[in-house]
């Protein structure tokens, strides 16, 4: 479901612009509106649709749940932490659907510039980076050389 802005909503704040992964949310130069330059480019992840705090980003429902002659509205509450989505039928019924939104407030996730530099040791480990104390566990599961197929290493 590719993303479309309603231009009279936009304030032209960026933050869609800012958070679309595929960088296909751009500011009109003339109009100062955000629009999806590339709709089949969309990766469909509605990161925008999120961000956006005027509500002025939508999608374009796919025929397989929601057919011809649909309007697919999404809502962002901020105070209830939720993303809904209401998708009206022609007929007049409703369905609407909840999420929770799942991100985490700008500036609360450390960057790679806040953690120390790896020892050599760690340098040489299979682990990623912080394994396994950013995953909580104390040791990863490993598999015992003997359970490899001959020829491996």
């Amino acid at each position: 479901m590719p993303t479309f802005v309603y231009m009279t909503s936009c304030d032209g704040c960026g933050y869609c612009v800012d958070i679309c992964p595929s960088d296909i949310m751009h500011i009109d130069p003339t109009y100062r509106r955000a629009f999806n330059v590339e709709p089949n480019m969309c990766w469909e992840c509605y990161s925008c649709v999120k961000a956006c705090p005027q509500q002025a980003i939508d999608c374009r429902g796919y025929a397989d749940f929601a057919p011809l002659g649909h309007s697919v509205r999404v809502l962002r509450e901020e105070e209830k932490a939720t993303v809904s989505w209401r998708i009206k039928f022609r007929d007049g019924r409703e369905k609407n659907f909840v999420s929770p939104i799942r991100t985490t407030p700008w500036g609360s996730i450390k960057g790679p510039s806040d953690y120390p530099p790896p020892d050599s040791a760690a340098m040489r480990s299979q682990a990623l980076a912080h394994e396994p104390e950013a995953l909580k566990v104390a040791t990863l599961p490993t598999l015992p050389s003997t359970r490899f197929k001959k020829g491996l290493v």
